[in-house]
């Protein structure tokens, strides 16, 4: 892989890594422990969190894909790009419409068990992460 790709590839994927760590795995689960923070203020707050961190995701997964499409990458870098692309892919076009419906309804002042969907997010954003490191180390190695 040539270095100007692998450089902007290894940037922007340990930047994608950092944000899904610190939004998805500390942001999010501290917010509901902040004193006065009530479910529906919670989900308020998480649903722009995501948002953006969605679209930073879309952008960032974007400049992973064009600079390892152009670096002539080995299969250590090809597959971890694409698995975290599908698992982005995965949460934004299946996961998050459902989750929206249901905060919708909760915001709506609807009382509702747990969510199956939530924790299928959680569980992809886990996968994502992993994938990510993975080929942050992948890209590094290359």
């Amino acid at each position: 892989m040539n270095a100007t790709s692998a450089g902007i590839a290894t940037a922007a994927t340990f930047i994608w890594f950092g944000m899904v760590l610190a939004i998805s795995f500390m942001e999010a689960p501290l917010k509901f422990r902040a004193p006065g923070v009530t479910v529906p203020i919670g989900l308020g707050i998480g649903r722009i969190v995501f948002r953006a961190l969605n679209r930073a995701e879309t952008v960032l997964a974007a400049a992973v894909i064009a600079a390892v499409a152009s670096g002539g990458p080995p299969v250590s870098v090809t597959v971890p790009t694409c698995l975290a692309t599908v698992s982005l892919a995965v949460q934004l076009l299946a996961i998050r419409p459902a989750l929206n419906r249901r905060s919708d309804r909760v915001l709506a002042g609807e009382t509702l068990p747990r969510s199956r969907a939530h924790l299928l997010y959680v569980a992809t954003e886990a996968v994502k992460a992993l994938t990510l490191l993975a080929l942050g180390i992948g890209l590094l190695a290359a």
